[in-house]
């Protein structure tokens, strides 16, 4: 008890916000109760006055009445009990409309039915109703709606208008949205995921939208790199999965280098930070970018988040080989286990969504591992660790003082022409030769519903690493403990054939020498057999085992295993806030020692 109680001081000996000036108060009746209502520039709130302030139901207009209001967290809602205040911020006000109330014949549909002493609206003959953000269970966001009734139109106009002005003054909020659907991700309903569920949402909100329903693989990057004219647009969304999100972050940093006379081909070249933000709507398989920065993966939600304009910044890894640029990775890229079951799903594209299980099977029973060198930069200027239980969350402080020291040009700049074999000194490459099962690198925490914790848990969007996972040689049977950690809650890096380390870049050579063309061939040709094998001399009773697996960036396998990631701090931004997590007040209600 005595540990937790400084922690509990602390908490409720932090001062309260200061009560912002009120732009109007008034007592306006919401179903059949009188409230006290009051706009500030910060939150929208309302009280249900005690009965005997009821009775009275003096209005003078706009007038602020001498009522006290006391200080209401935002989203702390408790419907039902007098006396509580209910307070909604204004940047989670998704719109008002004034109602048309003498026209409303929907209570009156000519059934019998006890006539009320005085009708709502007798008193009342205005209303005015707003749209706001509440949350559900599970990180999700719904659209709620509440009518207050006002006694004179004067007064409803005053409302409607002054909440529109606020509404107007946020600049966060898109207007212009340029949005790409892709029909055959996933169960192929983008289409009527975004007709149904996201438009409406959008013209509510008086969000302009340009869309494109795309026609072949790439469209969308293609696209936004030559044909679009994105200054007149304030964001990107996309309706797909993964890969429909990996073409859009592609097709916009390319156009953002292009405009800005920067070569992708260095890696060593420092990106220009795209403006546009990306929207993302799932209607893919997995969705792990939106599980990983949203929490859900629930179109209304994302749809919300976008509405609102919420902007979260995003690390992407640069993959080269050779100075050549191949592909960006915003998520996973794995050689071994997950590249070898990414190579054999795509030979089984006809069984669906079931053939990353048979293929994971198999790839587990097969248990190759792979001899090759690991160079890499170790991040030892940023705050946490891979291993430690602080996770990304919205408003991360590892992630705004990684922002900080990126924007202020503080980070150390690594030279790449020099690499170590020993450990070297702080600040330098570290080298590691082995063999390995598996090797991955994760830029956020990769979770999904499948994999709650994903595969590296402390992992976060925008501190500007990726956390390097090794697996070593090892059994089958330790292997499949590894891989069950990551839906356990045990420390899936508490192993001893793991190791994990957080680096801003690393590279990765095999151990044995194949020409590119080759490798291509071997990587692509028909039926899945190879052009020629490699005598396995540590396997002397499979007879053969591959020398090379593949690298998977992103649920796309690359043409070379000889690469060189370099990560970019918060080169992109999402309309999104990282997961939140549960309000202070309401884990005070229930536990004073939790926090």
């Amino acid at each position: 008890m005595q540990s937790c109680l400084p922690a509990c001081l602390s908490v409720m000996e932090t001062p309260q916000p200061q009560q912002q000036p009120k732009l109007l108060s008034s007592q306006l009746q919401l179903k059949s109760s009188v409230f006290s209502v009051t706009l500030s520039r910060g939150a929208l709130s309302w009280k249900e006055l005690p009965p005997s302030a009821d009775k009275k139901r003096r209005l003078s207009g706009g007038l602020h009445l001498p009522f006290k209001l006391s200080f209401c967290p935002a989203r702390f809602h408790r419907s039902g009990e007098s006396g509580v205040c209910h307070s909604v911020p204004v940047s989670e006000i998704l719109s008002v409309r004034e109602e048309d109330v003498e026209n409303d014949t929907s209570k009156n549909d000519g059934r019998w039915q006890k006539m009320p002493q005085q009708r709502p609206t007798e008193a009342y003959p205005y209303a005015f109703t707003v749209s706001y953000v509440e949350r559900m269970r599970q990180h999700r966001w719904r659209c709620c709606e509440v009518t207050f009734h006002c006694p004179e139109g004067a007064l409803c106009q005053l409302w409607v208008s002054t909440i529109k002005e606020q509404l107007a003054s946020l600049a966060n909020r898109p207007k212009h949205l340029l949005v790409y659907i892709n029909p055959y991700g996933g169960k192929q309903q983008g289409k009527s995921i975004y007709e149904q569920k996201v438009a409406p949402l959008f013209s509510q909100a008086n969000i302009s939208t340009n869309v494109i329903v795309t026609e072949y693989a790439n469209h969308a990057r293609d696209h936004l790199k030559t044909d679009s004219e994105l200054k007149k647009y304030d964001g990107v969304v996309c309706v797909g999965g993964d890969g429909m999100f990996s073409e859009i972050v592609h097709g916009l940093i390319g156009r953002t280098q292009r405009d800005n006379g920067v070569d992708q081909n260095c890696p060593d070249q420092k990106l220009t930070p795209c403006a546009l933000r990306i929207g993302i709507i799932p209607a893919g398989s997995t969705d792990c970018i939106c599980y990983a920065t949203v929490g859900a993966n629930d179109p209304v939600t994302s749809a919300l988040h976008i509405i609102v304009g919420d902007s979260q910044p995003m690390d992407v890894c640069s993959v080269h080989h050779n100075n050549t640029f191949l592909r960006y990775s915003l998520s996973l890229l794995g050689y071994g286990f997950y590249g070898d079951v990414l190579t054999d799903s795509e030979r089984k594209r006809w069984m669906g969504p079931a053939r990353y299980d048979i293929s994971g099977l198999k790839t587990f029973l097969t248990h190759h591992y792979y001899e090759g060198t690991v160079s890499y930069v170790p991040a030892n200027d940023i705050l946490g660790t891979p291993r430690d239980r602080t996770r990304c969350r919205a408003g991360c402080l590892i992630c705004r003082h990684s922002g900080q020291l990126h924007s202020e040009e503080k980070a150390e700049k690594y030279k790449t022409d020099k690499v170590s074999d020993s450990e070297g000194d702080d600040g330098g490459w570290k080298t590691i030769r082995g063999k390995f099962l598996a090797i991955n690198a994760a830029s956020m925490s990769c979770a999904c519903p499948r994999s709650p914790k994903g595969l590296s848990p402390a992992a976060h969007l925008a501190d500007g690493t990726t956390d390097l996972i090794l697996v070593r040689k090892c059994s089958r049977f330790h292997f499949l403990k590894h891989l069950i950690r990551h839906t356990s809650k045990d420390d899936q890096f508490d192993l001893a054939f793991v190791d994990v380390h957080r680096v801003r870049r690393f590279r990765f050579v095999p151990r044995h020498c194949q020409s590119d063309s080759d490798l291509a061939l071997d990587l692509h040709q028909e039926n899945g057999k190879r052009l020629f094998s490699h005598i396995c001399r540590d396997h002397p009773a499979c007879g053969c085992a591959p020398a090379f697996s593949s690298w998977n960036c992103d649920g796309e396998i690359l043409p070379h295993t000889a690469i060189d990631v370099g990560v970019h701090c918060q080169l992109i931004r999402l309309f999104a806030r990282g997961i939140e997590e549960p309000a202070v007040y309401e884990d005070l209600t229930n536990n004073p020692c939790a926090i």
